[in-house]
This record gives structure tokens, C-alpha cells and sequence, in this order.
């Protein structure tokens, strides 16, 4: 058996969570190994909502502008009560705002997701290694050893599991994996074409508990059928046809993929053991209602991914910790919000079925966390912890801070001209991700390390009317505000992110 000592990270599993991760470490210059269980990848529709904050997450690893071509908005529900069809709008359709680019949920399904990241990760010159799996480790001081189902031993700094419900890195770890499983409630999920059936709905049988919403680019749908307590699904494609055909009236056909699901609610004891670490499906999984699961382990997978690379430059270890701390609450409240909603629709509440501005996941913060004291100085509308916005400005080749922000960096703002002066003098390390420091400025003009808010809207949206420093992290949430005393309070506000 060969060892490697070479891995700074091994990631089990090559879903969206793992592979966000690994691109996102990949573009820090780290050394991955991605292996994943299945022969192949994954060729379902399963996951097939994408949230506005992971619509940002791709933007910032550049590959929304694939998921845009590829994907389409929600259509609006079509309720077949009897002989009537009724519309029902399930989707606020919001529209762009200066802070808020992508307001609105994408219907993108789950193995076109996939297939974007793992072309980002192939341009990245990374090669996932189907078929291969975990089949235990050990940990060290300084390193995991791991032994894949190939045999082979590979030596890494760090292991992440992004492994799925059933991971093999949580059992291994022994922690428990609390909640519940209803085995009496399973539903279907197929995709197929259908004859007769219009596109431009969400279609929803709610007496018969089915639904078929149409997938974009493409002639299928993603059928769901809710089965009654002790039903045996076949899952013969003729056997599917037939079911569907009792409920509705419609046939289906040209069937791709099927699944049987039973609702999980589940949520890991810790995120991190030792120098093995959970993420996505591994560390939480969720009923389907609401698209959360997805864009939680996507945004687990951004949280994780810099503070890897952070520490693995130098950065103390605490910096590992904060990503329990900050992510599992999250996962917490996102598990009873999608509860909520499959509740809902078990008991064919139309309310089910709206989703709204919690479902979207911008509001989501870190304050109050071990990086984001609650009594941290704040401006009038952020608090260290909360998500950065966009805004529109002026800088070299870009109209928006977003274009700013893109990239494995910090990034800090000085507003007014006392902060402005402490900008350059600033000491930061030159181990890790880089600092970019920007002056933001009323009027006009461009330079390099100048912002300038020529319409006042960027000032507005960050609350800030006086001078300041305003440090954003790489995930893209606000690491510090500094209003006085700037060289020593950004140094004491470095030391949790940087290398010493």
C-alpha cells in the first residue's frame, strides 16, 4: 500500500456541498483529493432549489452565470382541485435591488448542479475519484490517515466528510446524530415526460398528494407522489406509469430516475472532531419543503473552506471551532423551518406551500458568535456576523462591490478620511489570503485602491455617515467594524482570522 504525505485536505463525498468546498480551497492553492462512494455522479433531480445567498456563493466561485443559463425561475403552482385548475403564486417574485442582486430562487436541478461545480473543479485540475470509499481513519497530532475502500492510505492535514446522510465519517467519528426518522411517510420522486400536461405551472394534485413541477431546458418533470402509511412502492417504470395514471388521469414516461424518500430530521452532536470536520448532508438533513438542505451544506461548505486554508497558513486553531459555532445554529433553525412547512403540507394546508423571505437565506447571521461579539461597534444598518451587501460604485472595471468581493481574499473599506489615512498603515501578514484595501469616496474618479459611491447608495446600504473600517471576510460576512483607535482594535481583530 502506498502513503501520501502530501494532502493538506481529503473530502469525502463529491456533492455540492464537497465539491463547493474543494473549489473553494482549490483556489487557495491547497492540495484535495476528492472521493466519492458511487460509481458515478449523481444523475437525479432531487435538490433542484437554489437560494438567492448560494446563487452569491456560485457567483463568487464563478460559475453563475452557468447556473443561470442552465436553470428558470419558479413557475407559479397550478392547484388541480377536481375539474378546476387553480393558479397559486408559491414564489414571491422580488426584483433586483442595489444590495440584494438575486432575489429570487433558481429551479436548477440537482445533477446539473453538479456537473457545474465538477466542470469548475476540472478547470481547477482536479479529478474526483468515483467508486473509491472511506473506509476508516485515524487521527494524529499533525495529520488524519486514511484507509480508502482501494486500500491505499492517504495522509492529509484535515478530513471533511460531505458524505451524506448515511456518511461514513460521522460513524466513524461515533457522534450521535440526533432526531427523527418517519418510516411510515415516504414519498416518490420520478423524472419523467408527460403527455398533455402544460409547462408553465407547478402542478399540484393536493387529494392525491402528487405534484409535477416542470424542469428548465428540457421536456421532464419532477413528479412526487406522498404515499399513505404501510404502501409498498414497485418501482417498475410501467408500475410508476400506472400509479400516476390513477391520480391524475395523465401518463407519464421516458422515466430517467427514481427515488423513495422518508423524511429525516436529523442533526449532528458536533461539526468537528479532532481534524475531521461534517458539512451538508453529513452534519444535518432535512424534510424537502423549502429547498434548504442544499443551500445549507453549500454555505457550510463556504464557511469551512477559508478558515481551513487560514489555519493551515498559521491562523490559530480557534478559528477551526467557529465553524461549529457559527453553522450549526443555522442548521438548527433551517431543520425547524422546513419542518414546519412538511407539516404544512401534510395536512394539505395551502399555507405549505408559500415560501418567503426566511426561505432565501440572506437574512441568516453570525452575530453572537465567537467571531461576531454581539457588543462588536456596529453601523446603522450591519453588525459584525451579518451577511455583506452588494451596492452599486465605481471602481476599476466594476460598477458593484460583489466584483470586489469575488475571490479567496479580505476584503476592507475605509469610510472618511480618518480611516482612510489608517489604511495603509495597517499591518497585515503576508501568510494566507490576501488583504484588499479600498477608500470609499464621495465624487468622482477612479484609482486602484479607490471606491467611489457616486450615487451615496453604498454608504446607505452599509449604515455608515461618520469614518470607519469595515472588514469583510472571504465568505462574505462582516468580520469587524473599527470606528476609532484603527491601528491597534484591527490588529486585535486580525488575530482571530490570521497567521502569527
Amino acid at each position: 500500500m502506498t502513503e501520501f504525505q502530501d494532502i493538506d485536505v481529503l473530502v469525502a463525498g463529491a456533492g455540492p456541498t464537497g465539491s463547493t468546498l474543494a473549489a473553494d480551497l482549490l483556489r487557495r492553492g491547497l492540495r484535495v483529493r476528492v472521493v466519492d462512494k458511487s460509481p458515478h455522479a449523481f444523475e437525479g433531480s432531487r435538490a433542484k432549489g437554489i437560494q438567492p445567498r448560494t446563487q452569491e456563493v456560485f457567483e463568487d466561485l464563478g460559475v453563475l452565470h452557468e447556473a443561470h443559463a442552465e436553470g428558470g425561475p419558479y413557475p407559479l403552482a397550478g392547484l388541480h382541485l377536481g375539474p378546476v385548475t387553480a393558479p397559486w403564486k408559491m414564489q414571491q417574485r422580488s426584483k433586483p435591488t442595489p444590495d440584494v442582486p438575486y432575489p429570487n430562487i433558481l429551479l436548477l436541478p440537482q445533477h446539473r448542479t453538479d456537473a457545474i461545480l465538477h466542470r469548475l473543479l476540472a478547470r481547477l485540475g482536479l479529478d474526483i475519484e468515483y467508486g473509491v470509499a472511506l473506509a476508516s481513519f485515524e487521527q494524529g497530532a499533525d495529520g488524519v490517515t486514511t484507509t480508502l475502500s482501494t486500500g491505499e492510505r492517504v495522509r492529509s492535514k484535515y478530513l471533511v466528510g460531505a458524505d451524506g446522510g448515511a456518511s461514513a465519517v460521522r460513524m466513524a467519528t461515533g457522534l450521535g446524530f440526533v432526531g427523527d426518522t418517519d418510516d411510515t411517510d415516504k414519498t416518490l420522486i420520478i423524472d419523467c415526460t408527460i403527455d398533455g400536461l402544460s409547462r408553465d405551472r407547478w402542478h399540484m394534485w393536493p387529494r392525491a398528494s402528487a405534484g409535477a413541477c416542470p424542469l428548465p431546458h428540457s421536456d421532464q418533470f419532477q413528479v412526487m407522489i406522498r404515499l399513505k402509511t404501510g404502501d409498498t412502492p414497485d418501482l417498475e417504470h410501467a408500475a410508476l406509469a400506472d400509479r400516476f395514471h390513477a391520480l391524475t388521469g395523465l401518463k407519464l414516461r421516458d422515466i430517467t430516475w427514481t427515488s423513495a424518500f422518508r423524511p429525516n430530521v436529523r442533526l449532528v452532536e458536533h461539526y468537528r472532531v479532532g481534524r475531521a470536520f461534517l458539512a451538508g448532508d453529513a452534519a444535518h438533513v432535512h424534510t424537502p419543503a423549502g429547498a434548504q438542505g442544499l443551500n445549507t451544506g453549500v454555505q457550510d461548505a463556504y464557511n469551512l473552506g477559508w478558515k481551513l486554508a487560514q489555519v493551515i497558513a498559521g491562523a490559530p486553531d480557534s478559528l477551526l471551532d467557529s465553524y461549529e459555532a457559527e453553522r450549526l445554529p443555522i442548521a438548527a433553525g433551517v431543520l425547524g423551518k422546513s419542518s414546519e412547512l412538511y407539516q404544512s403540507l401534510s395536512k394539505h394546508r395551502v399555507a405549505g406551500l408559500k415560501r418567503g423571505d426566511e426561505e432565501r437565506q440572506l437574512g441568516l447571521s453570525y452575530t453572537g458568535g465567537p467571531l461576531a461579539p454581539a457588543d462588536a461597534p456596529a453601523t446603522k444598518t450591519l453588525h459584525v456576523g451579518d451577511r455583506a451587501p452588494d451596492a452599486p460604485c465605481t471602481a476599476p472595471g466594476t460598477r458593484r462591490l460583489f466584483d470586489i468581493y469575488r475571490g479567496p481574499h479580505f476584503t476592507l473599506l475605509a469610510f472618511g478620511p480618518n480611516a482612510t489615512e489608517a489604511l495603509a498603515n495597517l499591518m497585515w501578514p503576508a501568510e494566507g489570503a490576501e488583504l484588499r484595501r479600498y477608500a470609499v469616496r464621495g465624487g468622482h474618479g477612479i484609482d486602484s485602491d479607490r471606491i467611489t459611491d457616486d450615487t451615496g447608495r453604498l454608504a446607505d446600504i452599509y449604515g455608515v455617515d461618520g469614518d470607519a473600517l469595515v472588514l469583510v471576510r472571504p465568505d462574505g460576512y462582516i468580520g469587524t467594524i473599527i470606528t476609532t483607535d484603527w491601528a491597534d482594535s484591527f490588529s486585535a481583530a486580525a488575530k482571530a482570522f490570521t497567521p502569527r
